[in-house]
């Protein structure tokens, strides 16, 4: 009776766990946004016109704006100028960069960038992404041309390597890039298509 217990209890938590971590990040952001933007809120809008959850669709029409804005050159110039000046400060540079890489690698901008393949290695199948395709952005050694750059992410966040692989052990996977990262970071529990 106990273990029948313990499994309905650790089935609810399982079941629950998700929902109440996703709200609690959705909130979380909600709430992080409405604080950040309060403070300018109330320089531009008077007391009476402000209500719960101004400062959070104030946040997302800044965020609209500066993506419009990055649609013209002179603003993507300007953009790029500045971030030549950051990547010259030594301790923003490593933090900057390797956030920008990571949003970079789940942006859609670069072809062939972050597509789902699965990796032949000694007899092994292996699900990865192409982090470079263009042998010509490498460093010197990495130069062949006929190889590709492939990070295999390990279960559980837990880390992951970026290997070079020929291009001939590589294969298209029938995977979008959320799924494919949830089919590895989970093991495969989940299966494919959950």
């Amino acid at each position: 009776m106990l273990r029948s217990i313990s499994k309905i209890l650790l089935t609810g938590f399982i079941t629950l766990l998700p929902v109440v971590l996703t709200v609690y990040l959705l909130y979380w952001l909600a709430v992080t946004s409405e604080n950040m933007m309060l403070t300018v809120l109330h320089w531009v809008v008077s007391d009476e016109i402000y209500f719960p959850g101004l400062g959070m669709i104030a946040g997302l029409v800044i965020v609209f704006i500066v993506g419009l804005l990055m649609k013209a050159i002179i603003v993507r110039q300007v953009f790029s100028f500045g971030e030549k000046i950051l990547y010259r400060v030594p301790l923003i540079k490593t933090v900057y960069r390797s956030i920008r890489d990571l949003f970079e690698f789940f942006s859609p901008k670069k072809e062939g960038f972050g597509k789902v393949v699965s990796v032949s290695i000694n007899g092994m199948l292996m699900i990865g992404f192409v982090t470079q395709d263009d042998t010509s952005r490498l460093p010197d050694f990495a130069k062949q041309s006929d190889n590709v750059l492939v990070y295999i992410p390990m279960s559980y966040m837990i880390g992951g390597f970026t290997l070079l692989i020929p291009r001939k052990d590589i294969h298209p996977c029938d995977m979008g890039m959320d799924e494919a990262m949830r089919f590895v970071l989970t093991a495969g529990i989940t299966g494919k298509n959950n």
